[in-house]
């Protein structure tokens, strides 16, 4: 017997059974939920006694006041966790904030710390879907999938503008070899690629893929392909801007799967217009937090920004589903509600981030 959840199932020999149930409670409020969230939430709550709220709003300045009477909320990437929304969870006596991600960009984690207010995360659900997703774009843009499919269906058989190339030999810069990059970077092998990477701690495992590790400007300089699998920090926002474009190859493809902040989207539009930036492929978007995970399909999309970039026919844009499949989502699912009964039973997580661990672990093993 199976759940239907959207467009795939979860098979019940798939989550916690009942009889393995932990006796703890806390209230909990779930923001930013679709049907395919709270599916895998309320498997994944059967092994617990929390009580769970979902909400489809986003947690935000003017929304923050639904979780007075809580002891938890549970938010996801384009949530807002700045230091009024936290002061505000503060004073309504909210314990734990469980992000259902491994990034925690958007939370502020020196604030919450002097609150009291305890923030976990997931630090890994599933790398290879992220991965798998970054291939995809890849993919997509040099053989012109899109494009092709769009013809084929309308009748139009003819190979004009299709033309593409041989991944075998092709040079690719992987920028963040943590758990999502190592797992490209191992595909990519598999093709034959040339790999370079940047990360300040070189991992073990891509060196044995035959990675060379190199500096940031030879990266962009020898790289046919580019793929960023960094978090966002203060020295990764808008790590590719105008100088840095300006060091790369005539028509490099760079692939984006992270944060969408990691890219200066009006520069990759000057790129894309002057024809340095050859193909660009987007699961994440800076401004998106107002569009993702939203139908708008019968709306004028309010973003003019977004709205260029949509009407070149060497970009493809996702809507930061990169994670998006049943092994990922039960994995979250499952962390997320582990992490809050151990924070309510031991007072500890060892998914826990603070202000003081944004260290060398958490940027080096995190996804995002």
């Amino acid at each position: 017997m199976t759940n239907q959840l959207g467009d795939f199932a979860i098979s019940k020999h798939e989550t916690h059974r009942a009889s393995e149930k932990v006796d703890t409670t806390m209230k909990i409020l779930v923001f930013s939920t679709k049907p395919y969230d709270r599916e895998c939430l309320e498997d994944a709550r059967l092994a617990f006694s929390h009580e769970v709220t979902y909400l489809d709003a986003r947690l935000t300045e003017a929304t923050v006041d639904l979780a007075k009477g809580y002891d938890a909320v549970c938010v996801f990437v384009n949530d807002q966790l700045n230091a009024i929304v936290l002061q505000t969870l503060a004073k309504h006596e909210v314990k734990v904030i469980a992000l259902r991600c491994a990034g925690f960009n958007n939370v502020d984690l020196a604030t919450a710390q002097s609150l009291g207010i305890q923030v976990v995360r997931v630090p890994a659900y599933s790398p290879h879907a992220v991965a798998e997703h970054a291939v995809g774009l890849v993919l997509t843009l040099n053989r012109k999938l899109h494009r092709a499919y769009g013809r084929v269906r309308d009748g139009n058989f003819y190979l004009g503008g299709l033309l593409g190339f041989d991944m075998d030999g092709r040079t690719v810069g992987v920028i963040g070899t943590g758990q999502i990059g190592t797992v490209f970077s191992r595909i990519m092998e598999g093709f034959g690629c040339k790999l370079l990477g940047y990360d300040k701690f070189p991992n073990d495992k891509c060196h044995e893929l035959g990675m060379e590790y190199v500096a940031l400007p030879r990266l962009f300089a020898e790289s046919d392909i580019i793929s960023l699998h960094c978090p966002l920090t203060p020295d990764t926002h808008h790590l590719i801007d105008e100088s840095t474009i300006a060091q790369m190859k005539e028509g490099v493809m760079i692939i984006n799967t992270s944060r969408g902040a990691v890219i200066d989207t009006q520069a990759v539009i000057a790129g894309l217009k002057s024809g340095k930036v050859g193909h660009l492929g987007l699961d994440v978007y800076e401004e998106e937090a107002d569009v993702f995970f939203e139908d708008l399909s019968n709306q004028v999309i309010p973003d003019d920004t977004l709205s260029r970039l949509l009407t070149f026919p060497n970009v493809v844009i996702t809507g930061h589903q990169a994670f998006f499949t049943r092994d990922a989502l039960q994995c979250i699912a499952e962390t997320t509600m582990r992490n809050i009964t151990d924070v309510e039973t031991n007072g500890t997580c060892t998914n826990e981030v603070t202000a003081g661990s944004v260290t060398k672990s958490a940027i080096k093993h995190g996804q995002t």
